[in-house]
């Protein structure tokens, strides 16, 4: 596909027509494709990785904010703009940890997403004004060894949406006993002994997170 390629990830069907409809004004761009939630953009991206992957931090299955370490460590050439509603400095701050090229905010996406879209085209950065603003006191702390593996992360994810094993199993396209075991290493590691215990950790991380 000719152009400077680009696959927009968002589960909300409206809102990906119309950042299509935006980034469609400008004829240098194509969509290469679409998803509808983060274990589908891992699969677009096998067959055929964009230049850019366009991004929501709270979709489904697999979240945006583990997508964006997928992305950059299995293809570190593609870029990343986050387009977003959420403000908070640590979604902030873990996207850029994870590798992302831009931070939008859906509320600037009418007049800023072809900006941005150039922006990091060309090799640059893009941040929407209230996020440039909040990145001036946020400090990233130094990157530290993830306790879980991205498999045991998806599970914990699906455990804290609540998600029973059998599910899990399918939308990880694993085995029920992989899940069980996934999660008795999660536990363990965690030192944690129980599945109530196991769900205030999720959500105290942004596991589960309230997205209404």
């Amino acid at each position: 596909m000719a152009g400077y390629t680009i696959v927009i990830a968002d589960d909300h069907v409206m809102f990906r027509e119309g950042v299509k409809h935006i980034i469609e004004q400008s004829p240098e761009v194509c969509i290469s494709g679409e998803a509808n939630d983060g274990l589908e953009l891992m699969d677009l991206l096998k067959k055929s990785p964009p230049d850019l992957v366009v991004l929501d931090i709270s979709m489904p299955n697999l979240r945006g904010l583990e997508a964006i370490k997928e992305i950059k460590r299995g293809y570190p050439q593609v870029k990343i703009l986050v387009l977003t509603m959420h403000k908070k400095k640590e979604f902030i701050r873990q996207a850029l940890a994870g590798g992302a090229d831009g931070y939008l905010l859906k509320e600037d996406a009418g007049g800023e997403l072809i900006q941005a879209v150039q922006a990091i085209r060309k090799g640059g950065k893009y941040f929407s004004p209230l996020v440039a603003s909040l990145m001036t006191s946020l400090v990233l702390e130094p990157a530290k060894a993830e306790i879980l593996s991205i498999r045991e992360r998806e599970v914990l994810k699906l455990l804290a949406e609540g998600k029973k094993t059998e599910e899990i199993a399918a939308i990880l396209y694993i085995s029920p006993h992989t899940v069980r075991r996934h999660r008795a290493n999660i536990m363990e590691k965690l030192e944690i002994n129980n599945l109530a215990d196991l769900l205030k950790y999720a959500i105290s991380h942004h596991y589960l997170v309230d997205f209404s």
